[in-house]
C-alpha cells in the first residue's frame, strides 16, 4: 500500500452518513476502500482534504439534511474534494450538482469505484457526475469485504440491494434498483471475518433483506418441505459459527413473508428474539392505497406467532402518518395497532411526496398541522406501547452486549437480544470497563430513561 500525498502531505478523507443501516455498512466499506489505497480516514468533524457524504431520500427532511451537510464539509476546508453518493445522489443528480462545492457525484452502484474518482479529480479538478439509469441498476456492485467497523461490538453485512415491491409512497426501488443478491460465500467469509476480529453481534441488513435469494421465484416455489431458502438460509450458516456472538436482523418486510416463514427462523438459537416489522398503518383501506401486500390481520399473525414463542419477544415498527386520504378512523386504527402489538420502538414518519411515486399523484393530501398532530400523538402511544412492554419484562433474566459507559451516571449500557437498552450501575470503573464489549447476564429490573435498569447476575 503506497500513501497517498496531495500538497505534500498524505490525504485525509472523512465520511458523514445520512439514512440507514445500509448506508452505514456501505461507508464502513468505502473508507476500507480508501484505507487500502493509502488514504487516512479522519472523523467528520476533522479537518480533511476529502469529504465524502453518503446522502439519503426517503424524505424530503433527508433531502435537505443531504444539501446542508454539502455546504458545511465545504466550509470547513474550501479546497477539500467533496464527493456526494447515496440515493439523494442517484434521485436527483440535477439538485445535487446545483449546490456549491460539490466536485463529485456517483450513483448508488457506483460506490465501489469512489476511490477512482476521486483520484482522477485530484490529478485533473474536473467535475464529475457517475449516475446510471434504473434498468442498468441490475447488478450488485461488490464493495469487497468489511472487516473493523468504528463500533467494536457491532458489524452490519449486507446481504443483498434494490425492491421490487414499489409501495405507492416508497422512492426507494428507484434508487436502488431491482433486487439483487450479495454472493453466499461473500457473506459468509465476511461473517467469518469479523467474528474473528471478535465481534460480537453480527447484523444482517439490506434495503430488503427479507428478499434476499428471491430472485429466483420459481426456485422458491418448488423448494421442497425443509429446504433452506432465502435469508434463512444465512442464518443457518451463522448460526453454526463457532464463537460467542449473536446474529440479529435488521428488519423483515411482512409483504414478502409470512407468518409461516418467520416461525421457521424461531429455532436458531443465535438469532436475536427481536424482528422489526414495518406495518406502516393499522388500517386495511391505508395499506391498500399503499400497495402493501397484507392487511391489519396478516401483520398481527405474524405477531401472534412471535409472542406465543415468547411473550416477550421483541417487535419494532415503522408507521406513517398523513398518508393521502388518510383518516381519522384510518389514524385511529395505527393507534390501536401499536398498542396492541406493545411494540417495543415505534418509529413514526410523517408521510412526504417523493419523486416517481404514485402517492406524489394521489388527491386528499393530508395538511401539514393535521400530520404534525398525529404524529406527536402516535409517538406518545408509542412511548406507553414501550413501556409496557418494559414491565412486562420486568424480573426476567436476559442476555446483554454491553457497549458504553455512561461515567457521569456510573453506569454501563447495552441492548437485551430482545432490543430492550438496559442501564446497569456499578461501582468499580476498572471493572465496569473490563466488561465492555463482552456479552453478560443481567436481571431486569424497571423502565428506566428509554429502556430499563438492570443488574448483573452473579
Amino acid at each position: 500500500m503506497t500513501a497517498r500525498i496531495w500538497g505534500g502531505s498524505k490525504v485525509k478523507v472523512a465520511f458523514h452518513t445520512l439514512g440507514c443501516k445500509v448506508n452505514r455498512y456501505e461507508s464502513e466499506a468505502m473508507a476500507e476502500m480508501f484505507r487500502a489505497e493509502g488514504y487516512q480516514i479522519v472523523d467528520e468533524k476533522d479537518f480533511a482534504d476529502v469529504y465524502v457524504i453518503n446522502t439519503c431520500t426517503v424524505t424530503s427532511i433527508a433531502d435537505r439534511k443531504s444539501r446542508q451537510y454539502i455546504r458545511k464539509m465545504k466550509k470547513v476546508n474550501p479546497d477539500s474534494v467533496v464527493a456526494v453518493t447515496g440515493c439523494y445522489a442517484q434521485i436527483s443528480p440535477e439538485e445535487v450538482s446545483a449546490v456549491e462545492g460539490v466536485d463529485i457525484i456517483a450513483g448508488t452502484n457506483e460506490k465501489s469505484r469512489l476511490t477512482e474518482y476521486v483520484a482522477e479529480f485530484m490529478a485533473n479538478g474536473i467535475r464529475q457526475a457517475h449516475v446510471r439509469g434504473y434498468d442498468e441498476l441490475d447488478a450488485y456492485d461488490d464493495m469487497g469485504t468489511v472487516t473493523s467497523t468504528e463500533n467494536r461490538t457491532r458489524a452490519y453485512i449486507k446481504i443483498q440491494e434494490g425492491c421490487n415491491r414499489f409501495c405507492s409512497y416508497c422512492v426507494i426501488p428507484y434508487a436502488r434498483g431491482r433486487v439483487r443478491s450479495r454472493d453466499f460465500d461473500d457473506i459468509v467469509a465476511e461473517a467469518e471475518a469479523l467474528i474473528e476480529a471478535g465481534y460480537r453481534e453480527i447484523v444482517l441488513t439490506g434495503i430488503n433483506t427479507a428478499l434476499y435469494g428471491m430472485e429466483d421465484r420459481e426456485a422458491v416455489k418448488t423448494a421442497a418441505d425443509g429446504e433452506l431458502y432465502g435469508v434463512e438460509r444465512i442464518i443457518a450458516a451463522l448460526n453454526d459459527m463457532p464463537g460467542d456472538f449473536r446474529i440479529r436482523l435488521s428488519s423483515l418486510e411482512p409483504a414478502v413473508v409470512n407468518a409461516s416463514y418467520v416461525k421457521r427462523l424461531l429455532k436458531y438459537d443465535r438469532l436475536c428474539r427481536h424482528l422489526h416489522l414495518s406495518a406502516q398503518s393499522g388500517s386495511d383501506r391505508i395499506l391498500t392505497a399503499m400497495n402493501r401486500p397484507y392487511g391489519r390481520e396478516d401483520y398481527m399473525e405474524i405477531v401472534r406467532t412471535l409472542r406465543d414463542f415468547d411473550p416477550c419477544y421483541g417487535i419494532s415498527t415503522d408507521i406513517i402518518v398523513g398518508f393521502p386520504g388518510e383518516r381519522e378512523a384510518d389514524f385511529e386504527e395505527s393507534r390501536s395497532l401499536v398498542r396492541e402489538c406493545e411494540f417495543c420502538r415505534t418509529h413514526v414518519f410523517k408521510y412526504s411526496k417523493r419523486p416517481f411515486t404514485k402517492a406524489a399523484e394521489m388527491k386528499e393530501h393530508v395538511a401539514p398541522q393535521v400530520k404534525n398532530r398525529r404524529g406527536d400523538a402516535l409517538a406518545r402511544e408509542g412511548q406507553k406501547a414501550a413501556h409496557s412492554f418494559f414491565e412486562r419484562n420486568a424480573g426476567r433474566t436476559e442476555n446483554v452486549l454491553l457497549e458504553e459507559i455512561h461515567a457521569e451516571k456510573r453506569m454501563m449500557t447495552g441492548y437485551t437480544g430482545n432490543y430492550i437498552r438496559v442501564y446497569i450501575p456499578y461501582d468499580d470503573a476498572n471493572a465496569a470497563k473490563s466488561l465492555m464489549d463482552t456479552i453478560v447476564q443481567v436481571r431486569l429490573d424497571r423502565p428506566y430513561a428509554d429502556g430499563m435498569t438492570a443488574s448483573l447476575e452473579s
